[in-house]
């Protein structure tokens, strides 16, 4: 063997302020990492999310140094990029540094730039491409990864991609976490989550997603596992709550049947979690066998209540679609998360404050909001740039000389309070006890026990950043821009 001890390491260090982005395991780092057993003697994944004493620089340096010799690390996300960077430009010398991920795929050049200690950048999927690296091939014979040749970035072809069903499920047994919820840093109800992947690629074309349109990325076309594999994974898996982290695990109704008939007939007593479009509306029966099969909750890409907005993400549907959609969907006991994209070109500011009213008019539990993004290959990309007042940052932050990014940052918080008002937490706690059930009566019990805590450390979170009077006022009193 090539390597003795190779690190797995997924880089993001979370604050307890943000830890409900802790949720889930780095599924992506987990599959390339499963995919090295028998290539190298010793293999550990460590999540820095959950390693307090090795999200210490130092201490995680000192174990690079004294244990390691490849170190294989995921950037998937804009966050914390300047400070991951940081990290990859002080890891121990001498050491092949391998960096992949969604993020590492788009910024390949500038990467070798910023952070010029990277051996290899692994494009698109990586399964197959760290065989051939822990293999020892060389590296002018790797499809599918970017190195530096004679002072210069070499881009090798585009790997040809795995059949899906002959990729490995990711090995759990290499996690040093169980992944729980957690508020502000205090354990909620003891409950665990997973997620499992049971297609990759997305049938759709919404002008905000942006991978197909990289020319040093690979589209995967929507391409499924067979429906025994998943339910096989389904019963290995400890959690308690699975999230399907499909880009759409409905594209394919019948197979998505297939999987809750499999759920029902083997007896599996899980809760499930999956993103779907709003089109799984017009499938009844497929929705009856959900909610029998345990699917407590669906995340839908809804981004504007606008159709202007809407027709211009390409999103494939208008806002009375959307309305008769959740006529349907109110009737089946599941929560729903309606995902909401603010700031689009040529919004204006009561077209994004009118988000709130229409997620309580179509009967949402919860939303999430972010200001519009434009990566670099974005279609929105020319649009933005031929529109006056219009500016993205190197980041791919939009804002105009209308709105800028602390205007826009306030426009967000009032659509968040608007949304989230002290009836709303009633409405969604009355809802988990009797019609969708996602909690047991004594998780429930643990809840409420721990609520006073929450609630506490909420306000001691506001008193820090100076918000505590603002926050009082718009949940309790009057929410304006």
């Amino acid at each position: 063997m090539k390597y003795n001890h190779a690190l797995f390491l997924n880089p993001y260090i979370e604050s307890n302020n943000t830890s409900i982005m802790k949720l889930f395991p780095p599924t992506g780092l987990e599959y390339v990492a499963t995919s090295a057993k028998g290539l190298v003697k010793k293999i550990t994944l460590l999540d820095l999310r959950y390693e307090k004493e090795l999200s210490d620089s130092r201490k995680l340096f000192d174990f690079i140094s004294k244990e390691i010799d490849i170190v294989c690390v995921t950037i998937g996300w804009d966050r914390q990029f300047k400070e991951i960077c940081e990290l990859l430009n002080r890891m121990p010398s001498g050491i092949p540094l391998i960096v992949g991920g969604y993020k590492a795929t788009e910024m390949a050049d500038e990467l070798f730039k910023i952070c010029p200690g990277i051996t290899v950048i692994v494009r698109g999927e990586g399964e197959e491409t760290i065989k051939d690296i822990f293999n020892g091939l060389p590296l002018k014979d790797i499809p599918g990864i970017s190195y530096r040749e004679s002072g210069k970035v070499v881009h090798n072809k585009n790997r040809i991609l795995a059949d899906i069903n002959d990729i490995s499920s990711p090995d759990r047994s290499l996690r040093a976490n169980r992944y729980s919820l957690s508020v502000n840093g205090i354990a909620v109800t003891g409950l665990t989550f997973d997620s499992i992947l049971s297609a990759r690629g997305c049938p759709h074309n919404c002008k905000f997603c942006t991978f197909s349109l990289n020319p040093l990325g690979q589209r995967r076309t929507y391409t499924a596992r067979s429906v025994d594999s998943v339910i096989r994974e389904i019963e290995g898996i400890s959690a308690e709550v699975i999230l399907f982290s499909d880009d759409n695990l409905f594209a394919d109704p019948v197979r998505a049947e297939r999987i809750c008939d499999g759920i029902i007939s083997r007896g599996i007593r899980k809760r499930f979690i999956a993103q779907a479009r709003i089109e799984i509306f017009k499938h009844s029966s497929l929705l009856d066998k959900m909610v029998k099969a345990g699917f407590k909750a669906l995340l839908i890409g809804i981004e504007s209540p606008n159709d202007r907005i809407l027709a211009q993400l390409n999103k494939g549907f208008d806002s009375a679609t959307i309305r008769k959609a959740f006529k349907v969907l109110k009737r089946y006991p599941m929560f729903y998360n309606g995902y909401f994209i603010y700031g689009n070109i040529g919004e204006t500011k009561d077209e994004m404050l009118y988000i709130p009213e229409f997620a309580k008019e179509i009967g949402l539990d919860f939303i999430s909001c972010n200001k519009l993004r434009i990566e670099r290959f974005s279609p929105l990309r020319a649009i933005a740039e031929n529109t006056p007042g219009y500016h993205i940052t190197e980041k791919g932050e939009l804002y105009s000389d209308t709105y800028s990014h602390a205007s826009l940052k306030k426009i967000g918080r009032t659509i968040k309070f608007s949304f989230y008002t002290p009836a709303r937490f009633i409405g969604v706690f009355w809802k988990c006890i009797f019609s969708n059930r996602f909690l047991s009566f004594w998780e429930l019990i643990s809840l409420v026990g721990v609520m006073p805590r929450i609630i506490a450390s909420a306000i001691v979170r506001d008193l820090r950043k100076g918000r505590l009077t603002d926050s009082l006022k718009r949940t309790f009193v009057i929410n304006r821009a």
